[in-house]
């Protein structure tokens, strides 16, 4: 993980014709998926040297023009463009910044999960480490408190929980968004030794993570959808809703769903269900 910047450039023009770019595609067959480096240094009106560079890993202090006119040539979004000025940001540090200690959960957090009733939610911190979780939401991923609390990790157990790829409607889909909202997490602090830890793992034990991972796409999770085969309550469709929680790396997921619907009642069974067992709450620190 020594070049995250050249490789996250590289996987971006990858995902880019010429044509998307404005330039003639040129005779003959293309050795390479999508643009080549002199096109985009053309493009972006830097030296081909300069980005031959920047892609090897021997350029590490790029001005924010370069990235801008980078960015813009590569049609990167608001995120991308944020995780490339990230990327490059600890690229350009001498030194390691010193490793961030696991935050408390505080207990006004804490009540919080205990107030949403018998909707599923939990606390995930940095690199998505559930931290908190009330009945329903441990109950929600199932069989993930089988792990000791430390291992309870939300991308761990969808890559090498046996139960994820059965709960996950569209498992491949919903992998694949928690790569990009891994990725996202990443560009916030890539010397963080937790989360290469976690990446290390996942691409030595699974099969899948490693392609995902290598694909450099970024979305950090805000809102949606997903779709449960609960082993306990069946078919369930579930909103949620990631909310920041102020003051640190941690977030609030919480699902729900449609008063008055079989979804809304699957989630309510759950509920009782995850009660009625006395599973308890996941807090660690």
């Amino acid at each position: 993980m020594s070049n995250e910047l050249g490789s996250f450039l590289k996987a971006c023009r990858a995902r880019r014709k010429p044509s998307d770019v404005g330039i003639p595609a040129g005779p003959g067959v293309r050795r390479t998926p999508g643009l080549r480096r002199e096109e985009v240094a053309a493009v972006a009106g830097i030296s081909m040297d300069y980005y031959t560079r920047l892609e090897q890993g021997r350029e590490r202090h790029p001005s924010e023009a370069v990235l801008d006119a980078l960015a813009r040539t590569l049609q990167l979004d608001a995120t991308e463009r944020q995780y490339l000025s990230n990327l490059t940001r600890h690229a350009s540090r001498s030194q390691k910044p010193a490793q961030p200690e696991a935050e408390p959960v505080r207990p006004t957090v804490l009540r919080l999960l205990d107030m949403v009733g018998e909707a599923p939610a939990y606390v995930l911190g940095g690199g998505n480490d559930m931290v908190a979780a009330n009945p329903a939401g441990l109950a929600l991923l199932a069989g993930i408190d089988q792990w000791p609390a430390q291992r309870r990790n939300t991308t761990r157990y969808l890559f090498l929980h046996p139960a994820a790829r059965t709960l996950f409607v569209g498992w491949r889909e919903v992998a694949q968004h928690s790569v990009a909202d891994l990725r996202a997490t990443y560009g916030d602090n890539p010397a963080d030794r937790r989360l290469t830890a976690l990446i290390d793992e996942l691409t030595t034990k699974s099969e899948e993570f490693p392609a995902m991972w290598a694909s450099h796409q970024v979305q950090p999770k805000a809102a949606g959808v997903k779709r449960f085969d609960h082993p306990a309550v069946g078919r369930m469709d579930l909103d949620y809703e990631v909310l920041a929680v102020r003051g640190g790396d941690q977030r609030l997921v919480v699902y729900q769903a449609e008063p008055g619907t079989p979804d809304h009642d699957a989630m309510t069974l759950l509920g009782i269900v995850s009660r009625r067992e006395e599973p308890h709450r996941t807090h660690h620190g």
